[in-house]
C-alpha cells in the first residue's frame, strides 16, 4: 500500500501534513481514491469556513460512489484546491499531490490524535476485507 510515512492520517481516510508555517495541507487517501474509483466531482469547503475536528465539509464523487470528505482537525479553511474543479481526477493520478483544501489550525492538541503511516495501513487494510 501506499502510505507515506511523513503524513498524518485520520480514520475517515484523510491525509494531513504540517506545513513549516503550522498550517495543514489536506487530502485524500491512495486507499480512498482506490476504493471510489474514477473521481468525476470534488466538492470542497469554502473559504474562510471554519470547521470542528470530524466535521463532514465536502463531498468528493467517482463514477461508483460518493463520499464525505471530514475535516480531521478543526481550523479555519484558507485555500481550496482550486485545480481540482477542472480536473477532480488528479485525486487519482496523484492522492498525495492533489491535495483538497489547507486550514489554519484552531487548536494544534488535535494532532495528537491523529494516526502514523502503520496505525492507517492497519484501518485500510481491514477496511478492504
Amino acid at each position: 500500500m501506499n502510505t507515506p510515512t511523513n503524513l498524518k492520517y485520520s480514520k475517515s481516510h484523510e491525509w494531513i501534513r504540517i506545513e513549516p508555517d503550522g498550517t495543514a495541507t489536506i487530502g485524500i487517501t491512495f486507499h480512498a481514491q482506490e476504493q471510489l474509483g474514477d473521481i468525476v466531482f470534488v466538492q470542497q469547503p469554502d473559504m474562510g469556513r471554519v470547521v470542528k475536528q470530524d466535521e463532514e465539509c465536502g463531498v468528493i464523487e467517482s463514477v461508483k460512489a460518493a463520499a464525505d470528505i471530514y475535516s480531521p482537525l478543526s481550523g479555519e479553511v484558507i485555500a481550496i484546491n482550486a485545480d481540482l474543479d477542472a480536473a477532480p481526477e488528479k485525486v487519482n493520478e496523484d492522492a498525495y499531490g492533489a491535495w483538497l483544501f489547507k486550514l489554519k489550525l484552531s487548536d494544534p492538541a488535535e494532532l495528537t490524535g491523529l494516526l502514523d503511516a502503520a496505525a492507517y495501513e492497519k484501518i485500510a487494510e481491514a477496511d478492504r476485507e
